[in-house]
């Protein structure tokens, strides 16, 4: 083993250690015996060849979440759900923070994560990792970012924006914050510089005011009490969080790119054939059998076939201009 397997392995190691200890890593086990185990165990004798491709134990990471206790009911029967079906033992892991995750598929201790926009780019760009799903809401697989302004705007283009005052939902938006900001710099209208403190900087050299309102109503309502002249959010934002005669007052000045749902990432060394049975595997949980799962812990209405490219590609170039972000998003947790 080299210095740096090591050394990542030791990373992920103390990573799972410190969710063991805070009884967040769950396992469920294909080889299990008794009556809860019996499924699992019919499907590896009557089909001991199908696992060939797939690592034994098949290591599956959850979104970090502050919430893991309450989530190991639901993610041990997932897991189970999958061994049934994949005929190899499944370790279901729910860190709270990305780095055991990114780590994990840069050396091949997880197998594939389920990550949000942000995490999942940058898991590709660091490890090689590639989309096989995403989740489904509403009957779609992304939302956009967009900028608001008042209907009696003077605005007419996103050129316009510069010099005026801003409201951003958060600094690590990915709506309201990361996507406009990293479309901006792409398109020329802000010089992004090569650090967080360099970006800050030139954010307040390119607007005459920012606002980090703290969400999207927020950041909508100081364009509406004038405290702010654009403000930038989710494209349904006005529809969830204004009343009828509020959203009259506003009208969409840009439309960015598309922001990604969560997805399904699978490291690169899993071959092919491995992909294609774990694909497989977890598009059943679009039925009637594991739906409710995927709804208990995610709230979704189900998964889809995707690709890095498709899925991420404009989220992710625009999170790729902005200099620090991917370390801010990695140390955020849920």
């Amino acid at each position: 083993m080299t210095a740096e397997k090591g050394a990542a392995r030791a990373v992920l190691l103390v990573g799972l250690l410190l969710v063991a200890a805070a009884a967040v890593f769950l396992v469920s086990s294909g080889r299990r015996s008794g009556e809860e185990g019996g499924a699992a165990g019919d499907a590896l004798q009557a089909a001991p060849d199908a696992a060939a491709d797939l690592p034994d134990p098949f290591v599956l990471a959850f979104l970090p979440s502050q919430r893991a206790e309450e989530l190991m009911p639901d993610a041990r029967r997932l897991g189970g759900f999958l061994a049934e079906r994949l005929g190899v033992e499944v370790e279901v892991v729910v860190p709270t923070v990305y780095e055991p995750i990114i780590e994990g598929l840069r050396f091949g201790h997880v197998h594939a994560a389920f990550l949000d926009g942000g995490p999942a780019w940058i898991a590709h760009e660091r490890t090689g990792s590639e989309v096989i799903l995403a989740e489904v809401n509403d009957g779609r697989t992304f939302y956009w970012a967009e900028a608001f302004v008042l209907e009696d705007s003077p605005m007419q283009s996103l050129e316009d924006v510069p010099g005026h005052r801003v409201a951003f939902t958060s600094r690590t938006g990915s709506s309201g914050f990361i996507m406009p900001v990293g479309s901006m710099i792409r398109a020329g209208l802000i010089d992004g510089g090569n650090s967080v403190v360099s970006l800050e900087e030139a954010l307040d050299e390119t607007f005459a005011a920012t606002i980090y309102a703290g969400g999207y109503k927020p950041a909508l309502t100081a364009v509406l009490e004038g405290r702010a002249d654009v403000a930038f959010g989710a494209h349904d934002g006005p529809e969830r969080f204004l009343s009828p005669e509020e959203r009259e007052r506003l009208r969409t000045l840009y439309r960015f790119g598309q922001i990604p749902s969560h997805s399904v990432v699978v490291a690169k060394e899993l071959s092919p054939a491995a992909v294609s049975r774990l694909r497989d595997a977890l598009l059943e949980l679009n039925g009637p059998d594991g739906l409710p799962l995927l709804r208990a812990i995610y709230g979704v209405d189900g998964l889809t076939e995707a690709d890095t490219e498709g899925h991420l590609g404009a989220f992710g170039a625009a999170l790729s201009a902005l200099p620090g972000m991917d370390r801010t998003l990695l140390d955020k947790t849920n």
